[in-house]
């Protein structure tokens, strides 16, 4: 047999290999096991967010943390400072009307460290924590989202990260001090026909006959910073070879390779600096050297990066309401109607309040979650999720609070307000940027699904065959004995708490009425779920609506504790600071318990039934006549979702260096 039929073989075999995953069939069960199969069940560490859940409103474990070291603390806020001077000199507005971050601007990012914020100092990274690389993507955001987004791209969850904590030594050697210098990275998980559901990954990674190396092929989706990546994590889907089973796996691919090509810079709503394309893998040969972690690990190495990495988004939240209050302060000051300042009007004057004291419970939720990250004594699973999900829908609000007092000045861009002499505020386009966030990193849909997934686990494994759809009738009468055994030792323990007695949280003045309240939720949130829970038994996980229910009262308990605690420290270290946080937080935490009883409410008294009811006719075709007297002129312009066939036409590399 010749080279030429040996190599004719291999591709062969490996073209069929590739044409089984992609032609395969993914029912609901198994998006659910591979979902399943990347959960980490074996964290023992304590968490807050997932006591509020279960009843066990525990302030302790957020009160009491590590204090930061002085000299660490000293060289982040030299670093702040340089970055804050450098990005001064940045036109975000340039960035706004050209759709593209200059090159300069990113040299000059890459000369002050900040593509090396977290990555150790050993590996020619600055070494900063958690809180402080998210105080420097305020400063960024707040020069161009495109900015923020670009650095949380590369440093949140692109190469550095998942390297850092599942990379091989020779592989940290490699890479991190090459991302430190400022070569900028993505991760490529997401593919046209797959979102949040990985078990139906079409991309390959075929290893080689000597196992020295992966041919990859696939196309790869809304790729964040792939138009100027060095470097990409790239999701694939290995087949069984050998004895070996396989998977999901992770790879780092050099953006040199042959085979490469991003067919397109996509152009959004907002966010009109990311460099976000379509990358499209074809015979790309990897060495097995750049695999992270073991075949079939890929999905765990991805949930485990975006742990942490989803703060990055409750940090720009947070710049973004600090903003949006600075701008509501002097708008609602200057603006006069009948004969006085519109803030001086209740119907403003609401809103301005709403975006004072949510801005600062944004800052609060967000410097929780990073200290309780940076102290890495904790779970922090489900704080990240809850800052993640809590923070993004709030921001969105504020934007839109601010765009309607800003009234048609609101609506107008920046360009326009100057070309006409008046402040360029970009109001209308931080309404744009900031509505990603609630699709970035985990819908607001799919972050409910996770949370409630692991606010529910105790349930779950309580109940046993009771929460399994199709376990025979014996089995599920052993659950149920099983499980009132649990629930009789449980339920008991759900009926009073420090919640219920007037002199708990003293040390809090004021806003010890509302840890008191949040204790008493807690516990009645648990109560709620576990009704929930016997209600519908293993039909639980259909009623989405009732558990994202669920689940976003616990993210109000959790900004609740987060304010008051982060009040309570700012008093102690400047007394005339911490009566306005102490202001700030009781009227925010007023605002929220308002929502959480709303919720509550809304749990057993809602419009689900008829919901489901009527979608199910809309995907029918039973309505369609409402359709009729308007006209779609996206129709025929393609499919819904686009063809990622293997073979078709090349088409050109819109592939950038910066660098």
């Amino acid at each position: 047999m010749s080279a030429t039929d040996i190599q004719d073989a291999q591709d062969a075999g490996r073209n069929g290999s590739a044409r089984k995953i992609k032609d395969r069939v993914v029912t609901e069960q198994d998006a659910r096991n591979a979902t399943e199969a990347a959960r980490d069940t074996g964290e023992s560490r304590p968490s807050f967010a997932k006591g509020i859940y279960l009843g066990n409103y525990n302030l302790d474990l957020i009160r009491s943390l590590p204090d930061a070291d002085p000299d660490e603390e000293a060289r982040a806020d030299l670093f702040l400072e340089a970055l804050t001077e450098y990005c001064r000199t940045l036109d975000g507005r340039l960035i706004e009307r050209t759709g593209v971050i200059p090159d300069e601007y990113l040299r000059g990012l890459a000369d002050l460290g900040v593509f090396g914020i977290k990555i150790p100092r050993r590996y020619g990274g600055l070494g900063l924590s958690l809180l402080h690389y998210g105080r420097a993507l305020m400063i960024l955001g707040t020069v161009h989202p495109s900015m923020g987004a670009l650095v949380s791209a590369h440093q949140s969850i692109g190469v550095p990260e998942p390297v850092k904590v599942f990379g091989n030594d020779a592989q940290k050697e490699e890479y991190l001090p090459r991302c430190a210098a400022g070569a900028v990275t993505a991760f490529l998980l997401t593919e046209p026909d797959v979102g949040s559901d990985p078990a139906r990954l079409r991309t390959t990674a075929i290893p080689s006959e000597d196992g020295s190396e992966y041919i990859i092929d696939g196309v790869k989706l809304w790729t964040t910073n792939g138009v100027i990546a060095e470097l990409v994590v790239v999701m694939a889907a290995v087949p069984p070879h050998g004895g070996n089973k396989g998977g999901i796996s992770a790879f780092v691919v050099e953006m040199s390779s042959p085979g490469i090509t991003v067919e397109n810079r996509n152009n959004f709503m907002g966010l009109r600096g990311i460099e976000n394309g379509v990358t499209r893998f074809t015979n790309v040969r990897v060495p097995a050297a750049n695999r992270l972690g073991r075949e079939g690990q890929g999905l765990k190495i991805a949930l485990t990066t975006l742990n942490t990495g989803r703060l990055s988004i409750p940090a720009m939240c947070a710049a973004a309401g600090k903003w949006s209050l600075k701008i509501a302060r002097g708008w609602a000051g200057a603006r006069e109607q009948w004969g006085r300042p519109i803030g001086r009007h209740e119907a403003v004057a609401k809103k301005l309040a709403y975006i004072a004291s949510t801005s600062f419970a944004l800052e609060a939720v967000f410097e929780l979650s990073a200290e309780l990250a940076d102290a890495g004594t904790k779970d922090i699973r489900i704080e990240a999720a809850l800052a993640k999900l809590w923070a993004s829908e709030m921001a969105y609000n504020i934007a839109d609070e601010l765009v309607q007092m800003r009234g048609g000045r609101g609506f107008e861009t920046a360009d326009s307000l100057a070309a006409r002499g008046e402040r360029a505020v970009p109001a209308e386009q931080q309404l744009r940027d900031l509505r990603i966030n609630r699709v970035f990193e985990g819908s607001t849909e799919i972050m409910h699904l996770f949370i409630a997934r692991e606010a529910v686990d105790a349930h779950l494994t309580a109940a046993g065959d009771l929460a399994v759809a199709d376990a025979p009738l014996s089995a599920k009468g052993r659950a149920a004995l099983k499980a009132s055994g649990f629930y009789g030792k449980w339920l008991p323990t759900l009926a009073v708490g420090k919640g219920s007695v007037p002199t708990s949280y003293a040390e809090f003045g004021i806003l010890g009425k509302h840890l008191r309240y949040a204790e008493r939720a807690s516990r009645r949130l648990a109560r709620s779920t576990f009704y929930g829970m016997a209600r519908w038994q293993a039909g639980l996980e259909q009623h989405q609506v009732f558990l994202g229910r669920i689940v976003d009262i616990g993210a109000e308990i959790f900004a609740i504790s987060a304010s008051c605690v982060r009040a309570l420290a700012i008093r102690r270290e400047d007394p005339a600071e911490g009566q306005g946080a102490f202001e700030l937080a009781d009227t925010f935490s007023a605002e929220s318990r308002v929502r959480i009883e709303s919720l509550f409410d809304e749990l057993w008294r809602n419009s689900d039934d008829a919901d489901r009811q009527l979608a199910k006719g809309v995907l029918a075709g039973r309505y369609t006549w409402l359709e009729k007297g308007v006209l779609d002129a996206s129709e025929g312009t393609g499919p819904w979702i686009s063809e990622t066939a293997l073979g078709s036409e090349p088409k050109e590399n819109l592939h950038r260096w910066y660098r």
